[in-house]
Parts: C-alpha cells; sequence; structure tokens
C-alpha cells in the first residue's frame, strides 16, 4: 500500500490502529494455489489464530479458502461468517474431550492429538471420522516457541507411538480419514519439510480409508529487506511430485491440505502509531509511540524484527533510534534502527503486522486495543471499532462496599 494511503487512514480513523490488504491476501491465496495446480484436489484452510476478525474469515471464505481451528470459539467464527462445517477442520490442543466432542455436533472435522483422547472419542463417537495429527520429530522452526514438530513437543501422536494408533483403530471400530502434521512456523529449509513430509506418507500408507493429507503450514515470509523466505513454487513443485506419486501407490486421489495462516496475511498488514515524542539520552535517541506491547507483543515474545517505516517523512535524512511504548515494563519494538528523521506526531507504520499482532493483543496496562481496518477496491473499510473505556468495565461485576467487614476494623 502507499505510504499516503496509510496516512489517510489514520487521519480517518486515529492511531493506533491495525490496516490489512485484501489484494495482498488474494494475491498469496492465488499464489499458493498456483503452486500446487498440477495436483488434483487442493484444500487451503486458513489458520484463524494468525488474525480472526470476521470479515477477513468473510474474505477468506470468498477466494475459496476453508478454515484451520484450534478453539470451538474459532469454529464458531467461522460458521458465523458462512463456512459450511465440512470446510472447517478443528485442531485442539490440551483441550477436554468435552469440547471435541461439542465441536463434533456443529459438524466441523476432528483432528486428534492424543492417544488417550483419541480412544475415548472412538469408543463414544466410532461412526464420527477423525483426523490424526502426528508429531514427525522434526525441527522446523525460527523460534522454540513456534517449533512444534520436535520430539519434546507437546503437539501430535509420536510417530513411534502409529502401532498403538493402530490398536485403538482396530478396537473402536473408527475412521481414520486424514493425516496430519505441522512442524512449526518460519521454515527455512524446503528440504527439512520436505523430509517431514516423506514421514507423513510413510504413516499415512498405514491407513486404508483417507480422504486427505494435510501438511500444515509454516512458510516463511520476509520481515526485513533482503529477509530470505519459504520458496513456494520450488517447494510446490517438489512436494506434488512426491504426492502424486504417493496417491498412484495408494490407489486413489487424495486431497492436499494446508493450512497457511502468517503466509496469507502477514505481508498484507501494517500496524499504524503515532509519535508521542522523541527523547535524547546519553547515547539513543527513542521514538516514543503511543502503543506497547498490549498491542503488538511479537518484537518482545519472539524477538521478531519488523520492519518500521516513518510515513510522514519519506525523504528525511536517516537517523538511528530505538522505537518504544508507553507500558510501564521495557517494550522496545527495535533497538538502534535506520529510519528517516521522526518528530513529534509523525506516524510510523510497522510491515508484517498482519498475522498474529491483533490477535496477541491485550487491555495490558488498561489501554483499550486499538481498531482495525480493511482496504479493499481502493476503499478503507472499519472492521473492528476502537475500544472505549465502556469496553474495559462490560464484563466486571462491581461490588459495593457499604459495611467494612469486622476483618477490616
Amino acid at each position: 500500500m502507499k505510504n499516503e494511503t496509510l496516512l489517510n487512514i489514520a487521519k480517518e480513523f486515529g492511531s493506533p490502529v491495525y490496516v490489512y490488504d485484501a489484494h495482498k491476501i488474494e494475491s498469496q491465496y492465488k499464489r499458493l494455489n498456483s503452486a500446487f495446480n498440477k495436483v488434483k484436489n487442493v484444500k487451503i484452510n486458513y489458520a484463524v489464530k494468525a488474525l480472526s476478525n470476521i470479515s477477513v474469515l468473510k474474505f477468506m471464505n470468498k477466494l475459496g479458502a476453508g478454515l484451520d481451528t484450534v478453539s470451538i470459539q474459532e469454529v464458531k467464527l467461522g460458521l458465523v461468517a458462512g463456512y459450511k462445517p465440512e470446510d472447517i477442520i478443528y485442531t485442539p490442543n490440551g483441550v477436554s474431550l468435552q469440547e471435541i466432542e461439542d465441536v463434533a455436533k456443529l459438524g466441523a472435522q476432528i483432528n486428534i492429538d492424543n492417544l488417550a483422547i483419541l480412544e475415548q472419542f472412538g469408543n463414544a463417537h466410532p461412526d464420527i471420522p477423525v483426523c490424526i495429527r502426528i508429531n514427525p520429530h522434526v525441527m522446523a522452526g525460527g523460534n522454540t516457541n513456534i517449533s512444534v514438530g520436535h520430539i519434546d513437543s507437546k503437539f501430535g501422536i509420536s510417530i513411534h507411538q502409529t502401532p498403538h494408533i493402530l490398536r485403538i483403530v482396530k478396537n473402536t471400530g473408527m475412521r481414520i480419514n486424514g493425516i496430519h502434521m505441522h512442524t512449526g512456523s518460519d521454515i527455512l529449509d524446503i528440504e527439512v519439510f520436505l523430509y517431514a513430509s516423506e514421514i507423513l506418507f510413510e504413516t499415512a500408507k498405514q491407513f486404508k480409508d483417507l480422504e486427505f493429507i494435510d501438511f500444515g503450514s509454516g512458510f516463511k515470509v520476509p520481515y526485513k529487506e533482503g529477509d530470505i523466505e519459504t520458496d513456494i513454487e520450488e517447494f510446490g513443485e517438489k512436494l506434488t511430485t512426491r504426492f502424486k506419486t504417493f496417491c498412484k501407490n495408494y490407489g486413489k486421489e487424495l486431497t492436499l491440505a494446508f493450512e497457511p495462516g502468517k503466509f496469507l496475511v502477514s505481508e498484507a498488514g501494517y500496524f499504524l502509531t503515532k509519535v508521542n515524542a522523541v527523547k535524547q539520552t546519553t547515547s539513543t535517541v527513542f521514538a516514543q509511540v503511543d502503543s506497547g506491547f498490549n498491542h503488538l507483543i511479537r518484537p518482545m515474545l519472539y524477538g521478531s524484527q519488523h520492519e518500521i517505516i516513518n510515513i510522514s517523512n519519506e525523504n528525511g535524512k536517516q537517523r538511528f533510534y530505538s522505537v518504544v511504548g508507553y507500558i510501564c515494563e521495557t517494550d522496545t519494538f527495535a533497538n538502534n534502527r535506520r529510519i528517516n528523521e521522526i518528530n513529534d506526531g509523525d506516524i510510523l507504520a510497522f510491515k508484517n503486522a498482519g498475522a498474529y499482532c491483533f490477535t496477541m493483543a491485550s487491555n495490558y496496562n488498561s489501554r483499550y486495543r486499538p481498531a482495525e481496518v480493511l482496504w479493499y477496491n481502493d476503499k478503507a473499510h472499519l472492521i473492528r471499532k476502537r475500544e472505549t473505556f465502556d469496553d474495559l468495565l462490560a464484563n466486571q461485576e462491581i461490588l459495593e462496599f457499604n459495611n467494612l467487614s469486622k476483618a477490616t476494623k
């Protein structure tokens, strides 16, 4: 998006504000589809946890995507957004059997990653088809918090426990219609992903009634100039060859499924903040903005780098700034970053703010969560209002202390 457009959005809707470019989302969706255009049946299930705004979900539905969900609340959001239950896959971790059963009643595809839960569900509901999430014990991901396929991960059923899965399936008479894996986010090496895929294929051979194989996602997107990214086209070519060979040997055409989140929405997002003040110390120049890790926690949680540009001063001379927030803890977005000269009141744009940004926002320090805007058909559409003081009080039950208790006298 053009800087002028972003500035106009900041003027119209205030700051801080999240902005999403629907056209970028669409181009990323088409790019992934195109990479696998030689596969007969491809299903792209958008990972709701990346960005769960209802309007974004509706736009994904319009593009033809299904949904990848991790909670019953995300399933219900999908239904509100107009998705058919069969186009939603539910992949929880650490939830109760009751929640899984409640989701099954809604009609979503169930994906289980726990042997005990698998057996309980199979005994109670043998007629409901289930997908199984395996752990391939392959380390992939740019940060330990988002690498979920390694041997110590809480996610998935170990490939070494496949005999136990087969025993449960035989004893319960349940039907396994899908096999799934997710190794982690920010995958740098295609060959590592392909290696994990071969493990998935070997596991899939042991189940005779499969309808789909879900390869998860975790494709790396560039966060700064010169940053590496997953070569989707090369990956599509290599995995397509392997998948078609598997289907031929398996004896029928299966659906190849993915569940991208960051790949679809990360680069489409911008987070706009206003500079409250510029503060000079003996060694550092701080640009203090009207936000903090209550709105964008990724730099503090994952050590991620979001490119920050001063859209109020496109041609200014570059200086070194540390961009910090207004939270009463250290909330540093960037240390000693080269940015066009910053003055009070300037608007800074954080790039790659579409995935795992607003969805991880909070009311810490009793601050309001920001507004969200979707740029669609050359027009800015407000898709979430900025919170107000009333929102902070909305669900609180306020006690009246007319008389002090004996304990306080």
